[in-house]
């Protein structure tokens, strides 16, 4: 179990050295605040390279998965909307604008299993801030990143690490559904062409 930790985050350093090395030299600028996207296939590690980048840095994390659609805004229209499956207002009022203004944010993900936002937690304003998951590069956020992250995965290997990290049951839903609305966001708007690439 150590060895095999030890190789992953061997892989993971080896993987994320030039996201690294361009929040470096980010860092040294005169620019505040600092945010990065962080877009990409599911099940290709924007999560894992979201935590990774929050032990390198002193940085603040927030993740797209806590902004879900509420049961009140999943109308038809909503939901056929491209890039429309995630709260981009609720998140853009809540953790864009307080990082822009430099002010402390109240965080309140939405928990899918009760269906209702969690009562809200302060986070503190930190110059450097990480946006990871689906959706996080959603032009109603505007051109405020100073650098966007698409990391993408062969097909196979997608589908077996959701079959792993979901079952087989969810795994159809991924299919059938979220990663068609994913892959008509990615060309709709050019996410992966206007991205630095990471083939996970």
């Amino acid at each position: 179990m150590i060895e095999e930790k030890l190789v992953m985050k061997e892989s993971c350093r080896k993987l994320f050295q030039p996201v690294v090395e361009k929040i470096n030299e980010l860092l040294k600028t005169k620019k505040t605040p600092i945010m990065i996207a962080i877009d990409g296939m599911c099940a290709s590690g924007k999560t894992t390279l979201g935590y990774y980048l929050q032990n390198k840095f002193d940085c603040n994390i927030f993740h797209m998965d806590d902004f879900f659609l509420q049961n009140e805004q999943r109308t038809e229209e909503r939901l056929a909307e491209i890039g429309g499956n995630v709260d981009y207002e609720r998140f853009k009022k809540e953790v864009i604008i307080p990082i822009l203004n430099k002010k402390s944010i109240i965080y309140r993900p939405f928990r899918c299993d009760i269906r209702a936002i969690e009562a809200g937690k302060e986070i503190g304003s930190k110059r450097l801030n990480i946006i990871e998951g689906s959706y996080s590069q959603h032009p109603y956020f505007g051109e405020n990143y100073q650098m966007k992250i698409f990391i993408r995965l062969p097909k196979e290997k997608q589908i077996e690490r959701i079959r792993v990290r979901n079952g087989n049951e969810l795994l159809e839903k991924f299919i059938s559904e979220w990663i068609p609305k994913e892959n008509a966001y990615f060309k709709r708007y050019h996410i992966e062409k206007n991205s630095v690439i990471i083939s996970s």
